[in-house]
């Protein structure tokens, strides 16, 4: 019997060692690298084009190079966020052309609302400067998380509309694009026109 015990408690600490040491698979969740923010700093950007405004000192100003670009299509590039900001210009040739651009840029951004969870629109209006328009917030996994367009609503017309170089996953371009909001509000509110 002694033996029989002495079996059977071997038996039960075997099978308790047993099932301690199988290893239990958990799937851990993606990580995401620890963004370093640069210090916002800014200065003037000014070209040969009739519009300046401040960009960031960690951004490039370069021209845009697509097919269909036009004189004083420029982005702003954050190679550092795989992200760029687009700004397209037009002069604005009479009224039937002026609400042809905001409706242009209305349906731009309007054309994200299969991906988007919402769209915010804020009204931009600094009459000092004579810039008027509208910012466009788009929420979800967008293709453009900003859009906006500014006029003086008689000669000048300028189109935004930021761009990561990444698939869409709000979750991870969301730190990043809070922080480019503020570039994008700066650039707005030093806009000047020439």
């Amino acid at each position: 019997m002694p033996r029989l015990l002495n079996l059977g408690s071997f038996v039960g600490l075997a099978a308790i060692i047993a099932c301690a040491c199988t290893p239990h698979y958990s799937p851990k969740p993606r990580g995401y690298h620890r963004i370093a923010f640069p210090e916002k700093a800014y200065y003037a950007y000014s070209s040969e084009c009739p519009f300046t405004f401040a960009i960031p000192v960690y951004a490039e100003m370069r021209p845009d190079r697509t097919a269909d670009s036009q004189p004083c299509w420029v982005d702003v590039v954050f190679p550092e966020f795989n992200a760029r900001i687009h700004l397209s210009y037009m002069q604005v040739q009479g009224e039937d052309n002026f609400n042809r651009l905001v409706e242009d840029a209305r349906t731009f951004a309007f054309n994200h609302t299969i991906r988007a969870t919402a769209i915010d629109q804020t009204r931009i209006h600094h009459p000092d400067q004579h810039v008027y328009g509208l910012k466009y917030e788009i929420k979800g996994n967008a293709a453009s998380g900003i859009q906006f367009f500014v006029t003086d609503s008689t000669k000048h017309y300028l189109r935004g509309a930021l761009y990561f170089h990444e698939k869409p996953r709000l979750d991870s371009i969301q730190p990043v694009l809070d922080f480019l909001k503020a570039d994008i509000d700066t650039l707005i509110h030093t806009l000047r026109w020439k």
